[in-house]
C-alpha cells in the first residue's frame, strides 16, 4: 500500500501502489502546469467509513511513497479516466482498475 503524504499533514493519503503509480502521473502533469484541483477518495477498508476530499496546489509541499521499488507498468487507458476527471469541476476522483473495467464493459454493452 503506498502512501501520499501532503502538506504538514503526517498522516499518510494510503493508495493501492499501481492505483498510486497511475495518480502520480495525472497529478504531476495537473501540477506541473501549474493548475489547482481536488483530489476525492473513498476510504479503504479498515479506515472509518467515508470519504474525503483535499485540495491540491502546487506551492504546497507533496510526497508519493511506494511500497515497492519497481514501478509497474502503466495502462493508458487508466491515466485517461483520471485526467479526465481531474478536468472536471469535481476533480480527480480515485478510479482504481476493476472500475475500469467495468466502466469499459458497460460501454461494450
Amino acid at each position: 500500500m503506498g502512501m501520499i503524504y501532503y502538506g504538514a499533514d503526517t498522516e499518510p493519503i494510503h493508495v493501492e501502489d499501481r492505483a498510486l503509480a497511475h495518480l502520480k502521473v495525472v497529478i504531476a502533469t495537473k501540477l506541473r502546469r501549474n493548475e489547482s484541483f481536488t483530489l476525492s477518495w473513498n476510504h479503504p477498508e479498515g479506515d472509518a467509513p467515508g470519504r474525503s476530499t483535499i485540495w491540491l496546489h502546487p506551492s504546497i509541499p507533496l510526497r508519493f511513497v511506494f511500497d515497492t521499488a519497481r514501478p509497474p507498468t502503466l495502462v493508458p487507458e487508466w491515466i485517461s479516466a483520471m485526467a479526465n476527471s481531474a478536468n472536471s469541476s469535481g476533480g480527480i476522483t480515485m478510479v482504481t482498475e476493476d472500475m475500469l473495467s467495468a466502466a469499459d464493459e458497460a460501454a461494450d454493452a
